[in-house]
């Protein structure tokens, strides 16, 4: 079973709200973790300011860096039920200094509120967002300023026909979370599954090729597929949504037509240099949600932040 025991919660000090922290809240309560505020914070004038020596420099940084201590532990006051820390780092890249504190401190969620485009009624994802998403080596929740209401749907994406052992892993670790974290917020899952249409190519060079009994025979493979592993979560067939497109077009269509409050996605897990990267297909999907995102890491992922560097 799945459970959140220590969330890394990234505040911004610019916000009258806090939608993360409440979502933070709930699933601490849930799951009775433990949170942790994280804020940092960086001026580079502090950094260049040569008529100050060293040690005023340093002093003008432990005064800032302890003003804001006190605003966290202000803000946490308003959660007397919760245990919470209080941290503030001094980073000129926040995401770095993010994952640095989720790999000294075994944090296994790291939540941050998202932005709200009014007009595009979607989410725009900041710089830091995709950082997180990319390289934190723990599930990351980006949240929408909305609550998740009893009786909701969480939306999962998944890649039924995969033969790759990895993603056969990633899939039921996605639905592992999707199932659990229904059972918290009293929600349904939802199975979201895309499949191939004919490849264009292939109709024009074979006249004689039949291309409504080549995707009928591909849903049909897809379909039972989804079925399989839906199944075997308790899940019903008629909560699958099996559809011709790409997945990037799938899964955001059918997450706005259910009006889902949350969707779940895997990450692929890679090392090395390719590990800055989640896969074309998933950063197609997160641009185009309404809604939370719960990106979840594969086993054995390993964040390209080094944990000594500065």
């Amino acid at each position: 079973m799945m459970e959140y025991k220590n969330i890394l919660v990234m505040v911004d000090p610019t916000k009258d709200q806090h939608p993360s922290l409440e979502r933070a809240a709930f699933l601490a309560r849930s799951y009775g973790a433990t949170i942790s505020l994280f804020l940092c914070i960086y001026d580079l004038s502090y950094e260049m300011t040569s008529m100050l020596s060293k040690d005023e420099r340093e002093a003008m940084r432990s005064g800032v860096i302890e003003q804001q201590e006190q605003w966290l532990v202000q803000l946490s006051d308003g959660y007397p039920d919760l245990t919470i820390n209080c941290t503030v780092a001094w980073h000129n890249r926040a995401f770095e200094a993010a994952i640095k504190h989720v790999q000294a401190n075994a944090i296994d969620l790291l939540v941050k509120s998202t932005r709200k485009h009014d007009k595009l009624k979607s989410i725009i994802f900041t710089p830091t967002d995709w950082n997180l998403l990319r390289k934190s080596p723990c599930d990351v929740l980006l949240v929408k300023d909305h609550a998740w209401p009893n009786g909701g749907t969480i939306v999962t994406a998944i890649n039924a026909v995969s033969e790759d052992e990895a993603h056969i892993n990633l899939n039921q670790k996605v639905l592992q979370h999707a199932t659990d974290l229904a059972k918290v917020i009293n929600a349904k899952v939802k199975v979201v599954n895309g499949y191939p249409g004919t490849p264009v190519n292939i109709a024009i060079e074979i006249p004689e090729f039949n291309s409504d009994e080549y995707n009928s025979s591909v849903k049909k493979h897809h379909v039972s597929a989804t079925h399989r592993i839906a199944e075997q979560f308790s899940i019903s067939c008629d909560d699958c949504i099996v559809e011709e497109g790409l997945p990037e077009d799938v899964i955001p269509q059918a997450s706005n037509a259910l009006d889902a409050e949350l969707v779940i996605i895997g990450t692929i897990g890679r090392t090395g240099l390719s590990a800055a990267f989640i896969g074309n297909t998933a950063e197609h999907v997160i641009d185009r949600l309404q809604c939370d995102l719960l990106a979840v890491k594969p086993d054995g992922f390993e964040s390209p932040v080094n944990t000594q560097a500065t």
